[in-house]
Order: C-alpha cells, then structure tokens, then sequence
C-alpha cells in the first residue's frame, strides 16, 4: 500500500497512528516504542573486558562484539566507552574501525556515537559528499524535537566550528533553504491537543495557497514547519473536506524539486513518523542494490526512540515484515545486527 494511499484512509477516518500515550488513573505517561532498552546488571567494565578480548583475538569476534552493542542502549554504551579508553588509552572507535570492515564496522561506530553527534554526523556527510544529499536533510530535521534540533546545532558547531545555518545556506538554494532553516529554528508546537478554530484557518489558507503555491510558498512552509503533528492531523483532514484536490497532489502540481519532496516528507512525518521510515526502508531495499546507508541510519537512530511502531507499519505498508527483507537483502554479520536491533520476533 502507498504511503499516501494509507494516509488518507486514515484523514478519511479521523485516525491518528502517532498516538504515543497511555492514560494511567489520569495522568498521561509515554510509551516505549523502542527495541534497545537498558541492559539490566550493566557493568560497563565487564563489558569493556569481553570487547577486548573479542578484538584481539587471532580471529575477530564479530559475533560477540554485535552482542554487546546491540544489548545495551546507548546511555550505557558512552559508560562502555568511557572505561575502554580509561583502560587502553585509544579510543573504542579506533578498536573497532581497525578489527571491522565496511557496512559493519559502519553501523558499529554509529551505534557508539551520542544521538546529537550521530545527527551531526549526518548533516555534515550529507552536505560534504559530492552532491548534497537532500533527503537526508530533511529526514534529520522533520524527525526530531526542538530540544534535539538544538542539541544537533550545538555539537555541530563544538564538532565542525561551523554554524548549521550557515552551512545549509552555503549547500542548499532558494525555497528549499527557507524551508530547512525554517526546521532549524526549532520551533515546533510540541502541544498534543488539537485547536480545531486553527485547524480550520490553517486548512483555508493551505487552500487558497495551493491555488498559487509559488506566490505563497513561505506561508505553507510557516504552517508545515511550527504546527504539531496532531494539529497538522487535524488541518489535513480539513483540507481533504473542502477540496477536490489533497494537499500532496497540490504541491506536486505547482512545486518541483526539492521543495516539493521537503514539503512532501513534512506532510508525511506529521502524520506518521513511523510510517515515513518505514517507505524509508523499503525503498532503501525494493531496488536493485541495498542502500545500505539508509539502513544504518535509520535502524541506529530509531532503535530506543520509535523502531518497533516502525515494524508494524512496514509490516502493515507492505504485507511482510522488514526482518523479512533484511534476510533477503543483506548477508553476514551485518545481516545479523541489523536484525538484532529489530529485537526478539
């Protein structure tokens, strides 16, 4: 099923796939949705003990190295760190990037990274290889919170010694930068409840801007980039009832490039999130040749946040499972700690 095929399904009914609370005798607590939790009786030295000895070993353990990162969340993979380097005086990064080859030495080292330090990372090899990769601009800034939008532009510059909006100005153009910087103010409505009277408004101006997207691109971006994801739910359903046209197929008819797929990707993201990685992994795998990439980073960075309503809706999307896929399209160890971060099924 398309991805904008279920989500006007859902408009259509009224039903929000992101609801990530549960009502405890009245007070709202978060769910978990992740698949890496707190390893239990964690002893970051034993840890450090048995990676040691997996490392030097005549032969590499791969095996054991996997099992120990992909058991531990990442809080406790930094104290795993910490004590490596205590006790060889080199990094546990330099270890593994000279034991490990290719996409598993890769994923290895993401998983060892902070989640603000991985984004960097991201947005920095994404604007630094040959060619720009937009997607993945979007895919960092539409996903996450204020708070660690503004996490990612303070290791940016500590890491880097450049401002992020600088560097978006220097690799991006035209709408698409305003759309991108506008992301990067972090200032998001994190507010679950919906304002109807706004929903309407938002829905009536989208209207009237979608009748001349050009003239009016910097008003659609204003409401895609501020509006919660709830609130924007709400204001699409809205739009569905007073339009012939959905609001996708209007921007694909007056915008193109890559303003068009950021807006696309904004409108999906606040819908679903999970949803959005999911045809992310998908597509990253329907071709000829796995984008291995796409894979890492998204298994990586959603692993303690959203990755198991990631594999409902892949599953839901696409009527197979991603483990499915992953045994189809990868092999080896790499194989294995990508599925091992899927957790037990």
């Amino acid at each position: 099923m398309s991805f904008f095929r279920k989500f006007y399904q859902n408009i259509i009914h009224d039903r929000n796939p992101d609801d990530d609370t549960i009502k405890v005798k009245g007070k709202v607590t978060p769910v978990f949705h992740g698949t890496v939790a707190p390893y239990p009786n964690f002893s970051a030295s034993s840890d450090v003990s048995v990676l040691k000895t997996a490392l030097e070993s005549k032969g590499v353990e791969e095996d054991v190295i996997i099992s120990v990162l992909v058991k531990r969340n990442n809080e406790q993979r930094q104290k795993i760190k910490a004590v490596y380097e205590a006790e060889t005086h080199q990094p546990l990064e330099r270890a593994l990037k000279r034991a490990l080859r290719s996409d598993l030495e890769d994923i290895c080292v993401a998983l060892l990274k902070p989640p603000a330090h991985f984004d960097a990372y991201l947005i920095r090899d994404a604007t630094k290889r040959l060619g720009t990769d937009e997607d993945v601009l979007v895919e960092v800034l539409a996903t996450r919170s204020n708070e660690e939008i503004r996490q990612l532009k303070t290791v940016y510059k500590e890491v880097y010694g450049d401002d992020l909006e600088d560097v978006i100005k220097d690799e991006t153009r035209g709408d698409f930068t305003t759309a991108l910087l506008a992301m990067l103010k972090a200032n998001k409505d994190e507010n679950t409840e919906v304002d109807m009277a706004l929903a309407q408004k938002d829905a009536e101006t989208l209207l009237e801007a979608g009748e001349n997207t050009k003239g009016q691109i910097s008003t659609i971006i204003d409401i895609l980039t501020t509006r919660s994801g709830p609130q924007l739910s709400k204001t699409f359903q809205r739009y569905a009832c007073a339009s012939d046209i959905t609001l996708p197929k209007a921007l694909n008819m007056e915008l193109r490039g890559d303003i068009e797929d950021c807006l696309l990707d904004i409108v999906k993201c606040a819908w679903s999130t999970p949803a959005f990685f999911a045809e992310k992994l998908h597509r990253a795998m329907e071709r000829h040749g796995t984008c291995e990439d796409t894979l890492i980073r998204v298994l990586v960075s959603r692993s303690e946040v959203d990755l198991k309503k990631i594999l409902e809706e892949y599953r839901a999307m696409y009527d197979r499972t991603l483990q499915e896929d992953i045994l189809k399209d990868t092999k080896h160890h790499f194989e294995d700690i990508l599925l091992r971060l899927c957790g037990p099924h």
